[in-house]
């Protein structure tokens, strides 16, 4: 009776219900690998590049070439100016070698004058005491045992691109263009141009 008293036992409403049983699962004793399935992925591709339609000349490639024009204008309007420049430093740059070369052969033929007057050597009567012509200045003269040279060379006229100078004598016309022949009094350029003052550089 205790039983069938135990197997009709009624719950009562308020107490929880007893769990359910779970029985556990039987453990595999080897672990079967499960192979893996691998994904292949496709080579990406790349999108057809599309030709782009030529872009049609606006204000802005307008505006480009306008520029342009008158960039070059500007450059060569310099340009022509620049000439003019060059041209007046390259004959002043001229004129100054003039100078420095009469210069230097007039002090040639001075220290000439001097030694010979001194009586370092002999001159010709007629000559009193200047040279007789520019080589005779380079190549020098004979003072004791020693060669005295009083120019190292003739020097090229920048006028004329010329080692031929005019020459004057002592006995000659200041204003002549003619040679005597006497001796070398001073040296001129051959050349009739202007300079840039005004002047004739056969007068300088």
């Amino acid at each position: 009776m205790a039983t069938s008293s135990a197997s009709k036992r009624i719950h009562h409403p308020f107490c929880p219900s007893p769990p359910p049983l779970v029985l556990p699962l039987p453990v595999p004793t080897r672990c079967h690998s499960v192979p893996r399935l691998v994904q292949r992925k496709e080579p990406a591709t790349l999108p057809l590049r599309r030709e782009l339609p030529p872009k049609p000349l606006t204000a802005q490639s307008g505006l480009t070439l306008v520029e342009l024009i008158i960039t070059v204008a500007i450059i060569a309007i310099l340009a022509a100016a620049a000439v003019p420049i060059a041209r007046f430093q390259v004959r002043r740059e001229k004129e100054r070698q003039l100078r420095r070369d009469l210069w230097e052969m007039r002090d040639a033929i001075d220290h000439y004058k001097d030694a010979a007057e001194k009586g370092a050597f002999q001159t010709k009567a007629d000559s009193l005491n200047y040279p007789p012509d520019l080589q005779t200045l380079v190549d020098g003269v004979d003072v004791q045992t020693k060669k005295v040279r009083f120019l190292r060379k003739i020097p090229t006229d920048p006028m004329t691109n010329s080692t031929d100078w005019g020459l004057r004598s002592n006995q000659d016309d200041p204003d002549s263009d003619s040679f005597g022949g006497q001796n070398v009094f001073d040296v001129h350029t051959k050349s009739n141009a202007t300079a840039l003052d005004g002047t004739k550089y056969s007068t300088w």
